[in-house]
């Protein structure tokens, strides 16, 4: 596979609430799209900080590209770490299971959520984000399966990964993208 595609760039990001909301920027929306809104956001709101978001107005927001939904979640966000509920400079004391729980207890946040944070800011080595559409249809094109697999297909296919399907995952968005399977 490595030989074909080459090795994949390492996907990086710093712990804590801008990751958090550019998460949720990047959900249910194509790549550029992200990246216009997150770039749209920096000009905003420099640096990227619970109170510098918190101060834009939902007319600005809307301006910068947010939905009525993703400037609720991120506004709920910020407050949740203002007001103590949640403390993303916590999680990285904590295994995944309960650092995967604290983050998708948050409104906006699901397991996919978790396990890209998990992944990226906290270079957990063992995320599978099983639930991602890139790494299914990776992975149903390195095992020449029919279908898309589901969650629990996904999840029996990565157990021979273990502990390192983390890697896995990084080599699957890398073939997807390159459409190299």
């Amino acid at each position: 596979m490595v030989a074909e595609v080459g090795y994949p760039e390492p996907r990086v990001r710093a712990p804590g609430f801008a990751t958090l909301l550019n998460i949720i920027i990047g959900q249910q929306v194509s790549v550029q799209s992200a990246a216009a809104i997150r770039g749209r956001l920096a000009e905003a709101a420099d640096p990227l900080t619970t109170d510098s978001f918190l101060a834009l107005d939902d007319e600005a927001l809307r301006g910068v590209g947010f939905s009525r939904r993703k400037i609720e979640y991120g506004r709920l966000l910020a407050l949740d770490i203002q007001e103590a509920r949640f403390d993303p400079d916590g999680l990285p004391s904590l295994d995944d299971e309960t650092a995967l729980q604290q983050i998708v207890a948050r409104k906006g946040l699901g397991r996919w959520s978790a396990d890209i944070y998990l992944l990226f800011a906290l270079g957990r080595e063992d995320i599978w984000p099983a639930d991602d559409l890139a790494v299914q249809v990776a992975v149903q094109r390195l095992k020449g399966l029919e279908e898309r697999p589901d969650r629990a297909t996904m999840d029996k296919l990565a157990e021979d990964w273990r502990p390192h399907r983390g890697a896995a995952a990084l080599l699957m968005w890398h073939m997807y993208k390159k459409a190299a399977l």
